[in-house]
C-alpha cells in the first residue's frame, strides 16, 4: 500500500531544491532566454530546466507514473499521473515580480492523492494527501471562516488568450469589486488557491486553466475545509478549465453569481 504521507514529504523536499535552483536562475536570465508561445504566455529555460528535473526525480519516486507537464505534450501513461506546473507564474518571473511557485499533484483515476504547492520568494510549502489536513511549513491550515461575501478578500486571474467570455466575465468583476472587500490578481493560480487553503483569501475563481494550474491546488482547499467546483457547481473543474474555490460559508452565494449570467459566462 502506497504510503502517501511519506511520498508528500518526498515531493516537498524536492519542490524546495527546485525551487532554490529557480530562485538563483532569475538572477541569470536574459532577455533572449524568453520565448513566447502564444500572446502573453512565455516560457524560459528555467521553466523547462525545472520540469527535467521533477520529472526525473518524481519517476524515481514512484516508476511507472505518467505525466501531465505544462512544457511537455504526449506524457500521459500508467496508473498514476503526476501533474506538474514546474514554474507557475512565469510573467511575474521574467519581470521580477516575487510572487511565482511550483505545483504538483498525483492522481489515481479521477481521484487527487496528494497536492503540493511551494511559493518560492516566501519559502513557503503548502501540502497535504488524500483524507489529510492541509499543511504550510508543518503547520495546520484551514480556510477562512467569513460568512458574508461584502466582508470578502477574492482573488482570480484572467485568461492568456480565450476572450470569449470575457465581457461577462468584467461585469463579474465589476460587481465583486463593489461587493467584496477587494479582487487581486497575483499572476499564479496556485499561489491563489494555496492563500484560499490557508485563510489568506476568503476565495478564487476564473476560467482558462489548466489542470497543471489546479490539481494541487483543488486538493490543498478540500482538505483545509473548503469548496471547489466549476461555475455550475459541478465536479468537472480539473479539465474543464474553469473553478470556483471558497470556504463552505460564502459558497453559494458565490456560486449564484455565475448563475446570473448563464448561458454567456459559463
Amino acid at each position: 500500500m502506497m504510503d502517501l504521507e511519506k511520498l508528500t514529504n518526498q515531493v516537498c523536499s524536492l519542490v524546495m531544491e527546485t525551487g532554490d535552483f529557480i530562485h538563483l536562475e532569475m538572477k541569470h536570465l536574459k532577455v533572449e532566454d524568453i520565448e513566447t508561445k502564444s500572446l502573453h504566455n512565455l516560457v524560459t529555460y528555467v521553466d523547462k530546466s525545472s520540469e527535467e528535473l521533477l520529472i526525473k526525480r518524481l519517476s524515481k519516486l514512484l516508476p511507472g507514473a505518467g505525466f501531465i507537464a505544462e512544457e511537455n505534450d504526449g506524457l500521459l501513461s500508467g496508473e498514476y499521473t503526476w501533474v506538474i506546473d514546474p514554474l507557475d507564474g512565469t510573467t511575474n518571473f521574467v519581470h521580477g515580480v516575487p510572487i511565482y511557485s511550483i505545483s504538483i499533484g498525483l492522481l489515481h483515476g479521477d481521484d487527487v492523492l496528494l497536492g503540493v504547492i511551494y511559493e518560492i520568494n516566501q519559502k513557503e510549502c503548502f501540502y497535504t494527501w488524500e483524507s489529510a489536513p492541509s499543511y504550510l511549513n508543518q503547520n495546520l491550515i484551514k480556510v477562512s471562516s467569513t460568512t458574508k461575501l461584502t466582508d470578502c478578500l477574492l482573488a482570480t486571474g484572467f485568461p492568456y488568450f480565450d476572450y470569449g467570455r470575457l465581457d461577462e466575465y468584467l461585469i463579474l468583476f465589476r460587481y465583486l469589486m463593489q461587493h467584496s472587500r477587494g479582487i487581486r490578481r497575483l499572476g499564479s493560480a496556485a499561489a491563489d488557491l494555496a492563500y484560499v487553503a490557508c485563510g489568506r483569501f476568503d476565495g478564487f475563481y476564473e476560467y482558462g486553466l489548466s489542470p497543471w494550474d489546479v490539481c494541487a491546488g483543488a486538493l490543498l482547499v478540500k482538505n483545509a475545509g473548503g469548496k471547489v467546483s466549476d461555475f455550475r457547481g459541478d465536479k468537472n473543474y480539473l479539465f474543464g478549465k474553469e473553478m470556483i474555490a471558497t470556504n463552505l460559508l460564502i459558497y453559494g452565494e458565490l456560486l449564484k453569481l455565475f448563475d446570473s449570467w448563464k448561458p454567456t459566462v459559463i
